[in-house]
């Protein structure tokens, strides 16, 4: 299944609410899943990122709906980023460097 992180920065209503935050943490994990996806990790950061988090999604339609859905209800502003893993990576390489 395809991966995929997410960098967040929390909005202003993000801080205004930010008592709600693990909450909000568990619902994403919920729609995730409805969507077909798991979360695999989500981290709070310090640095010019609030949040990482991980997900596998089905494809990029699900990650879509997902990052729509999260932007719509206003408390993070996400960066998505396709990501491979080292096998998927290995493969890429391969291709790339013998003409595959």
């Amino acid at each position: 299944m395809p991966l995929f992180i997410s960098l967040m920065r929390l909005t202003q209503r993000g801080l205004d609410e930010l008592h709600n935050s693990p909450e909000r943490g568990r619902i994403s994990k919920e729609r995730v899943e409805k969507l077909g996806g798991r979360s695999i990790a989500l981290y709070a950061t310090m640095g010019p990122y609030d949040f990482v988090q991980v997900f596998e999604m089905p494809d990029e339609a699900r990650m879509m709906e997902y990052v729509l859905t999260a932007r719509r209800d206003g408390h993070v502003e996400p960066l998505i980023l396709p990501a491979f893993d080292a096998a998927d990576w290995s493969a890429i390489v391969n291709a790339v460097t013998h003409g595959k």
